[in-house]
């Protein structure tokens, strides 16, 4: 079996919709194929919705997914994030930062610094600046990083550099950032595969960067095509009957959604057959343009 795990990590924030599915399919395929434990984990930190975990755990069964172990939900794991932080600041690598959003944005850019970097306003305030500060909102934390940009090898889009800045690790009411907790969670996980939309490569290299700070190993990453719905915007519930339930009532059961979804990748109409011919190489590399009126029957 190859060491480290596969894994699918949703928010709980409403029901799966195909986009979601794809990835966790592709998720699935990527792991079984290379022989690693496929592992489910919920990110519940912020965007959780009452009884939506329970709505996407039953729909990832429902397409054919399985899993091993018990479920994963961030929120029973604030200590190791307050560990690696605590870590992370023992080694000097924090420090306060109380910018509003706002602020960022109309603050100058720092010299040589990236499009779209932190600022750095807050990083060499005086003990008495941050005391005055402090006084006026709460701080959040964040990384002290050395480097502006950090590179990733992904198995669908080989060497991607990107953006590093002091990006944010806890927020200022409390909450762990994602890209945090998510380094975290897949060191303690053993997870050593991430399988995710191509939305969140640009996050890569922060995590990477991260890891290499921490001292857990960097997985391996597959950052996969998305859906698109017609106007090509990333495919959302409101573009109509695109989560189970809805095609559900109708008439569109989850065999023929596994099936759909599987054709959209060139792989045969059921995961026994698709993990049998499952090619990372051959995979699509464009998005998959969906039009949902197409899904279901005309009446």
């Amino acid at each position: 079996m190859t060491s480290g795990a596969g894994r699918f990590a949703p928010s709980p924030s409403g029901e799966l919709h195909l986009g979601n599915l794809r990835t966790a399919l592709l998720a699935w395929l990527f792991a079984r194929s290379a022989g690693r434990r496929f592992l489910l984990r919920v990110e519940d930190l912020d965007r959780a919705r009452a009884g939506a975990e329970e709505v996407q755990l039953r729909d990832l069964a429902a397409v054919g997914l399985d899993w091993d172990g018990e479920v994963v939900r961030q929120t029973e794991r604030g200590a190791l994030y307050e560990e690696a932080i605590a870590r992370l600041t023992a080694a000097g690598l924090t420090y306060e930062c109380y910018c509003t959003r706002r602020e960022i944005q109309e603050a100058p850019s720092a010299p040589h610094a990236p499009q779209g970097a932190y600022p750095g306003t807050c990083r060499d305030l005086t003990e008495a600046q941050r005391a005055r500060r402090r006084a006026e909102r709460p701080a959040a934390i964040r990384l002290r990083a050395s480097v502006t940009e950090w590179a990733v090898t992904d198995v669908l889009h080989g060497r991607y550099s990107g953006l590093v800045d002091d990006f944010v690790l806890r927020r200022n009411d409390g909450v762990v950032a994602y890209n945090l907790a998510v380094v975290v969670d897949d060191a303690a996980q053993g997870v050593g595969q991430v399988v995710r939309g191509d939305d969140l490569l640009p996050s890569a290299p922060r995590q990477a960067y991260l890891a290499g700070l921490l001292g857990v190993p960097v997985p391996e990453y597959a950052h996969v095509p998305l859906v698109l719905n017609p106007a090509g915007r990333r495919l959302a519930k409101r573009d109509g009957a695109v989560t189970l339930s809805a095609l559900a009532a109708a008439g569109v059961g989850p065999e023929e959604v596994t099936g759909l979804l599987l054709g959209s990748l060139g792989l045969p109409a059921t995961l026994p057959e698709a993990l049998a011919a499952f090619n990372p190489a051959a995979l699509p590399r464009e998005p998959w343009i969906l039009d949902p009126q197409d899904l279901t029957p005309r009446r």
